[in-house]
């Protein structure tokens, strides 16, 4: 189910409502879509070598309004990649960014500063986005409850705290929204899940949303508990996806090909087919069946693939050790 940002959510263990970013130019299906802040694709070979790709829509910031004051907690990796997005999209006047370590950019709307202590005393955020790891959140969270101020929102993409445990740190009164990225946010690709408490208002809900879309797709959830099979599939599915060039670029390499250009095809195959599948309007189901050709090469595979034993219940098994191990650390 394909919704813009800010519309009606979905009901509780319904249907997860979700926002698509721009899909690969010439997807026509997609083309009245909200576009989200893209950092460029490079090319990694050829005359156009490190030159940006060209990507259909321009960055733009699509909330509501512009924020004024935005604080970052924590800019590692997906902080970083979040902070690139809102500067790109002119997301808020001024953002402020928590982070020990230099940061590595330079912009007149960009405040470092290196530790809570070094924030301005009136400092009144509109969001705070808490992107710390998991175990400094029990030292992190008193300390940004003291400057929030009525109406603040408190955006966590903290992997592993439930909506339970930042209300018991921010208070039950703190509007919170939970989020849960993906690796491909590097690059605007990834896909951010939301879910929401009580205290969350229309408004900072959209904007929340709206901060997300820095990183790729948005979907949203009505039931926290559900976030532990979201990091199964989509918060862990990045390294499986790697993984599986790994192992077809090995097979390539047991069938006799040389070891790098059998995983230049592999990683290419992998992202090749994978653009194929965000642009198609056919399902990943009908796109499998239309290249296997009965008794052909394709089908001999499939049938190993698809056996009793095969991928799919192996993928079962990764992805419920991984929603486990998801509930044991929250």
């Amino acid at each position: 189910m394909v919704r813009a940002p800010g519309s009606a959510p979905g009901k509780a263990g319904g249907t997860a409502c979700v926002s698509q970013s721009p899909a690969a130019p010439g997807a026509a299906h997609l083309k009245n879509c909200k576009c989200s802040v893209q950092v460029p694709l490079r090319f990694r070979e050829g005359p156009c070598a490190g030159r940006p790709r060209r990507h259909d829509g321009a960055s733009r910031w699509n909330g509501e309004r512009q924020v004024s004051d935005l604080l970052l907690v924590g800019c590692g990796r997906m902080g970083s990649a979040l902070v690139k997005g809102w500067l790109a999209g002119n997301a808020a006047d001024r953002i402020w960014a928590v982070e020990p370590a230099e940061l590595g950019l330079a912009d007149a709307r960009l405040h470092h500063v290196r530790d809570a202590a070094g924030l301005p005393a009136e400092l009144a955020p509109e969001v705070v986005v808490l992107a710390v790891k998991p175990q400094m959140m029990p030292e992190a969270l008193p300390a940004y409850r003291r400057i929030a101020r009525p109406g603040t929102l408190f955006l966590s993409i903290a992997a592993g705290r439930t909506l339970a445990y930042l209300e018991q740190g921010l208070g039950e009164e703190a509007a919170v929204v939970r989020a849960m990225p993906n690796t491909p946010a590097a690059i605007g690709q990834g896909i951010s899940v939301l879910v929401a408490n009580a205290a969350v208002t229309p408004a900072q809900r959209k904007r929340a949303e709206a901060l997300m879309q820095a990183a790729g797709q948005t979907a949203w959830i009505e039931d926290d508990a559900l976030m532990n099979a979201v990091t199964g599939v989509s918060g862990s599915g990045p390294a499986y996806v790697f993984y599986l060039i790994e192992t077809l670029a090995e097979a390539g390499r047991a069938a006799g090909l040389p070891a790098d250009l059998a995983m230049q095809l592999a990683r290419q195959t992998v992202v090749g087919a994978g653009a194929l599948a965000g642009a198609a309007t056919e399902t990943p189901a009908e796109l499998r069946i239309a290249v296997t050709s009965p008794k052909g090469t394709t089908q001999a595979a499939l049938d190993v693939l698809m056996a009793p034993d095969g991928l799919q219940p192996l993928m079962t098994r990764a992805v419920a050790a991984a929603t486990q191990r998801g509930r044991e650390l929250a």
